[in-house]
């Protein structure tokens, strides 16, 4: 505790059954750390200001599991988004979609590379 406000690291369960371990600054989520939501969701990574920012591993309540770079809780920059149908895009992202360079491997083995404009692959 800092000025009454958590500083450094400490763990914070709420009452909805998620929970965060890691880094705090100035009573917000700063540094690395792990939020686990009751719903089997689950971030390990970088925040800053109280959001996912930086490099993290998010996992989907369903096995879903993306691991790049985040940008104010979305998806942003370079990535890997990895289905639990097999489906897997390797590329760039923006504010949460595929955006930008990227290659998708669908379950059956077709391969889309290209550029991808707000979740469209354009040839």
């Amino acid at each position: 505790m800092k000025g009454g406000k958590p500083n450094g690291y400490g763990t914070c369960t709420l009452a909805s059954g998620n929970k965060y371990v890691g880094e705090w600054k100035n009573d917000t989520r700063d540094g690395n750390g792990t939020y686990t939501y009751a719903n089997g969701k689950k971030y390990v990574g970088e925040w800053k200001n109280d959001k996912m920012d930086g490099y993290g591993t998010y996992t989907y309540a369903g096995g879903e599991k993306y691991v790049g770079e985040f940008k104010n809780d979305k998806r942003d920059g370079n990535g890997t988004c990895t289905r639990t149908d097999g489906v897997k895009y390797v590329g760039e992202w923006k504010h949460d979609k595929m955006h930008g360079n990227g290659t998708l491997t669908h379950a059956n083995g077709t391969i889309q590379m290209g550029v991808w404009v707000n979740g469209v692959h354009k040839k």
